[in-house]
């Protein structure tokens, strides 16, 4: 099916209101935030006033906002559910991003849905249902590859979006109980605690072992900055930054090294658009790999690879400088050819492989001086750089300013004269006003001025890219003159652009109901309502077992699928070396073991979908999460 949109859009994460405004201030075309209540990012909720707050602002540039809304709702809320979303539609809020096919079958207000990447996109058969029951948008599984994104593209109409940057989930998203299983903070319910950043200790199937202490499920972070062009070509037009967690300088910094990627590509591929409005000048240079990532993947994005996981340490260590020469008793040296600022932070590896971070007071030359003398320093220890204090700094400031070109026409009139804007979208608007004309005496001094006060756009979010004079002869016009026709064509063009925005449509769903791929579902489903049971069974599932948070005990089940696979990993994969024979024998794809402390996790393979299951049990006690999440509204005044 052809699709009919080639415009991309550049999404970024905002944790609150000032977050949200500065990823549109660099360049984002969309963002996405979590409301008072039902996101999976729990610890960064905002009120529905800050909200329209975010939308007004987006607005002026037509971006959009993304309201996450999930995570799966118990039976006794539904209706905090069904009222939350109505006051984000009255607060103008452009989309939903939803897990909980609950929601569709409430009688909800006409918002646009979005599928969330808990819904586990990972074939065309499920892509192609979501797509027919009303989504506009879904979000991949971030470990497709680019041939699975292009068949996806190819059977489906809606858009398809993308994790490009930021942190990884080791699960397939929506498929880990872990957390649940051990803290009762159920990931679905946006409280994850995130047991895959833990250390471990692996054991092959004879108890051997493997690796001692390295955190075997921590992932690299994405970064896909040198597959946009494929990713395109494949069909994504949402490319989405993870970090609702992430500190306001990693928003700023990776919203602007897309948004410049981004433009460049556009420039290059004129049939492809951008979905919001103005440009973006920066004072800094965009270096994601300078705010917080734990080095760099592109994942599955080119297929399999191994070198995907982050296991010495899930914090973020920074850019190599060099290793330790000399220790003093208050400095110590690093070969490096890096320039260093007072301020800096470093951090090594001690000699119990943990990460150690200080912060260096002085630097002169290659003699750094800590606020702290670390105690395990050595020489021949790496150093790294975490944080680089000049370059935090400028992010600190005020570091964009995103502009909307206008040209500005200055036409001559029988009673005197007009001025007639026109955005960089073909929006216009004008402002006229009587006037006596004055011949100029100095005809180049009189344009200069004319240009000049015309250009005096201030703070407002529009900037002149061409001024016209369309003057039968020069006239000497007071600066008074041009001032108000400037302020009252601006204020008239900034209502036709408000009057011009259109909030995306609710698609409607196929007629007659599209069949769900499987009539049976499992606990993976996460079916946790009344309301979610009701829409699977009208779209021919006839089993369907409750969501993981709903039982007390299903025995030992996986509760992690993840494409990563640690056979692979420690070459020891079936498929990559079939007939090999070495100190374990013929390799086979025998369970392993992942202990830390008293957990003990069987690790089985299904090599034939390629993905290893991280098998466990529920641990009681839990928390109760039969009991609805607490809901707080706020005026939306």
């Amino acid at each position: 099916m052809q699709k009919t949109r080639r415009h991309l859009e550049l999404l970024a994460p905002a944790k609150n209101l000032t977050f949200g405004i500065e990823a549109i201030n660099h360049g984002a075309d969309a963002v996405y935030i979590g409301g008072p209540a039902f996101g999976a990012r729990a610890k960064a909720p905002n009120s529905v006033a800050d909200i329209a707050q975010l939308v007004k602002h987006a607005h002026r540039y037509h971006a959009e906002v993304f309201v996450a809304l999930n995570t799966i709702f118990h039976d006794n809320e539904l209706a905090g559910a069904r009222e939350l979303v109505q006051q984000l539609y009255e607060a103008e809020v452009d989309a939903l991003i939803v897990q909980d096919m609950g929601l569709l079958e409430m009688d909800l207000p006409p918002i646009q849905l979005h599928a969330s990447t808990q819904t586990d996109i990972r074939t065309v058969e499920k892509a192609l249902f979501l797509d027919q029951v009303g989504f506009s948008q879904l979000v991949l599984a971030r470990e497709l590859d680019l041939v699975s994104i292009q068949k996806i593209a190819a059977a489906t109409t809606c858009n398809l979006e993308y994790f490009i940057h930021g942190a990884l989930c080791v699960a397939f998203s929506g498929q880990c109980f872990i957390s649940h299983a051990h803290t009762g903070r159920s990931a679905n319910r946006g409280e994850c605690s995130q047991e895959c950043r833990l250390p471990f200790t692996l054991e092959d199937q004879k108890g051997r072992m493997i690796g001692k202490d390295k955190h075997f499920l921590s992932m690299k972070d994405n970064d896909q900055s040198a597959n946009l062009r494929a990713l395109i070509a494949a069909g994504v037009s949402s490319f989405k930054i993870e970090g609702r967690y992430k500190d306001l300088p990693y928003v700023k910094n990776a919203t602007a090294h897309y948004r410049q990627l981004l433009d460049d590509i556009l420039h290059e591929q004129p049939e492809l658009a951008k979905s919001s409005h103005g440009h973006c000048a920066y004072t800094f240079k965009p270096q994601p790999e300078k705010t917080f990532n734990r080095s760099a993947t592109d994942y599955f994005a080119n297929g399999r690879q191994a070198d995907i996981g982050a296991f010495d340490t899930p914090k973020f260590s920074g850019e190599a400088l060099g290793k330790v020469s000399k220790v003093g008793h208050d400095y110590f040296v690093v070969d490096t050819e890096v320039e260093l600022h007072n301020g800096d932070g470093v951090c090594f590896f001690d000699v119990h492989k943990e990460l150690v971070g200080v912060r260096v007071n002085t630097v002169a030359g290659n003699k750094l001086y800590p606020n702290e003398m670390p105690l395990d320093m050595r020489p021949g220890m790496m150093v790294y750089r975490n944080r680089d204090h000049v370059f935090m700094r400028l992010l600190e400031k005020d570091s964009a300013q995103r502009k909307i070109a206008l040209m500005m026409t200055l036409t001559e009139t029988d009673a005197g004269f007009a001025l007639t804007l026109t955005d960089e979208a073909g929006l216009t608007a004008s402002a006229d006003c009587n006037a006596a004309k004055q011949r100029a005496d100095n005809i180049e001094k009189s344009q200069a001025s004319l240009h000049e006060n015309l250009a005096k756009l201030g703070n407002t979010e529009f900037v002149a890219e061409a001024i016209v004079l369309n003057i039968a002869q020069p006239w000497f016009v007071p600066a008074s003159i041009i001032n108000g026709l400037r302020r009252d064509a601006l204020a008239k063009l900034q209502v036709v652009r408000a009057t011009a925005y259109e909030r995306p449509a609710l698609r409607a769903a196929a007629q007659p109901w599209a069949i769900y791929p499987e009539d049976t579902l499992s606990y993976l489903a996460n079916v946790y309502n009344k309301k979610a049971r009701q829409f699977y069974q009208k779209h021919g599932v006839k089993v369907i077992a409750l969501a993981y948070e709903a039982n007390e005990e299903l025995g030992e089940v996986p509760l992690m699928i993840t494409k990563h696979c640690l056979r692979f990993s420690h070459g020891l994969c079936p498929k990559e070396a079939k007939g090999v024979i070495g100190v374990q024998g013929t390799v086979t794809a025998e369970p392993m073991t992942l202990i830390n402390g008293n957990d003990r996790f069987t690790l089985k393979f299904d090599c034939k979908p390629c993905e290893m299951h991280v098998m466990g049990k529920i641990r009681k006690p839990v928390l109760n999460l039969s009991q609805p999440q607490a809901i707080h509204f706020v005026d939306k005044r």
